[in-house]
C-alpha cells in the first residue's frame, strides 16, 4: 500500500477528543506515527513520541506522577515539553535531562478537540465559521478506527452520487431522482462542492429530519478536513466538521462535530436525533470503504477512472497530496440526484 503522504505530518490532525485526555496517558497513532497524549499539572494537554528514549518502551503503558509521564520499564519521567525530570536511583541535572528527553509534538486544544502536527511549520487551521461559535449547539461524534483509506473517505464525503445506492431510500432513491445543479469553487489549498435543489431529497432521513434546504455546500481543507454546511431560506440548517485523521495507510479515524442554531429545539434533543438517524449511514458508509479498500488490495492498488460525475476529478487527491490547485469556478451544472 501507498505509504501517507507529508503533507499529513505538516498539517493538524486530530488525535482525540478533549474529554479523552485525562488522569491517564493515552496511546494514539496519528498518520503512522505513535504517540502519548496526557495533561501536565497545570491541566494542559501535552504530546510526545510513544517512545522512551531509554529502552524504546511506549510511554503510553506508564502512568502518570507529579504531571509528568512515568516509563513502567524503568521508571523515567518526563515532563509535558519533553525533558526527563527523574531517573529512579540517579542524580539527574537539567541538562542531563535535556539530553535524556523524549521527542515533543506540537499540540494544541480547541472547541472540544486536541490536535496535533507532527513536523513544525506548516499552515495554520482554516477559518471554519460555526465551528465551536457561540449561539450554536455543538457535539462531538468520535467513530473508532476505519478500515479504510483517509483519501478513499474523503472522496465519499464530497460525492453526492453514491448516495443514491449505498444510502438508498435513507438519503436519496436509486429510482428516483430530483433535478439539481452543481457546482465547483476551489482556492490554492481548498476545493468545495455546491448542490442547489429546488426539491427536498428523496430518502426517509432527509424528509423527517430535515428543515427546507436550499443549498449544500461541503468544502475540503488540505490534506484532511472537511466542513459541509446545510442551508435554508432561514440561513445555516445544519454545519459537520469532520477530522479524517489518517492513522495507518489503511485506516483512519474521523472525528466529526455537529453545529446546529440555538433556539431550533433543545441541543441535547438535537443530538438524540441527528445519532439516531445518521448511524445507518455511518455504518454503511464503513462498510463501504473496508469493502473498497479490500478489493484494491485484491488487484493490487488503486485503478480510477474519472465520470461525468466525478466533477472535482483528480483535485482531493492532490490536494492530500500536498499539492497546490489552480483557483477556479465552474458551473453550475444541470444534474440529477
Amino acid at each position: 500500500m501507498t505509504p501517507l503522504p507529508d503533507s499529513l505530518s505538516r498539517s493538524w490532525q486530530m488525535a482525540a477528543l478533549s474529554r479523552e485526555v485525562g488522569r491517564k496517558p493515552l496511546a494514539r497513532t496519528v498518520a503512522d506515527t505513535p504517540l502519548v497524549l496526557f495533561r501536565g499539572a497545570d491541566g494542559v494537554v501535552a504530546a510526545l513520541i510513544d517512545r522512551c528514549p531509554h529502552r524504546n518502551y511506549p510511554l503510553s503503558e506508564g502512568k502518570l506522577v507529579e504531571g509528568a509521564v512515568q516509563c513502567p520499564y524503568h521508571g523515567w519521567r518526563f515532563a509535558p515539553g519533553g525533558a526527563c525530570v527523574e531517573v529512579p536511583g540517579c542524580a539527574l541535572t537539567v541538562r542531563e535531562g535535556a539530553r535524556l528527553s523524549a521527542a515533543p509534538v506540537e499540540v494544541r486544544e480547541m472547541n472540544g478537540a486536541v490536535i496535533v502536527r507532527l513536523s513544525p511549520g506548516g499552515p495554520d487551521l482554516p477559518d471554519l465559521g460555526p465551528w465551536g461559535a457561540a449561539g450554536h449547539d455543538h457535539f462531538w461524534w468520535s467513530q473508532g478506527v476505519w478500515r479504510g483509506r483517509a483519501l478513499d473517505a474523503l472522496e465519499n464525503v464530497l460525492d453526492p452520487f453514491h448516495t443514491n445506492f449505498i444510502h438508498d431510500g435513507i438519503i436519496r432513491r436509486s429510482t428516483r431522482r430530483i433535478p439539481v445543479r452543481l457546482s465547483v469553487r476551489a482556492g490554492t489549498d481548498w476545493i468545495e462542492s455546491i448542490i442547489e435543489q429546488p426539491h427536498p431529497d428523496l430518502g426517509w432521513m432527509s424528509r423527517l429530519l430535515e428543515p427546507p434546504r436550499d443549498r449544500s455546500i461541503t468544502r475540503l481543507h488540505a490534506p484532511t478536513l472537511v466542513q459541509a454546511r446545510w442551508e435554508g431560506p432561514r440561513g445555516l440548517t445544519l454545519c459537520v466538521t469532520v477530522f479524517f485523521t489518517p492513522v495507518t495507510p489503511t485506516s483512519l479515524t474521523p472525528f466529526a462535530c455537529f453545529t446546529t442554531p440555538k433556539g431550533r429545539g433543545p441541543g441535547w434533543l438535537k443530538e438524540r436525533a441527528i445519532r439516531l438517524f445518521l448511524d445507518p449511514v455511518v455504518r454503511q458508509d464503513r462498510q463501504a470503504l473496508a469493502t473498497q479498500l479490500d478489493n484494491i488490495e485484491r488487484f493490487g492498488a488503486p485503478r480510477f477512472l474519472q465520470g461525468p460525475g466525478d466533477l472535482l476529478g483528480a483535485r482531493v487527491a492532490q490536494l492530500y497530496q500536498g499539492q497546490t490547485l489552480e483557483p477556479a469556478d465552474e458551473g453550475p451544472f444541470d444534474h440529477q440526484l
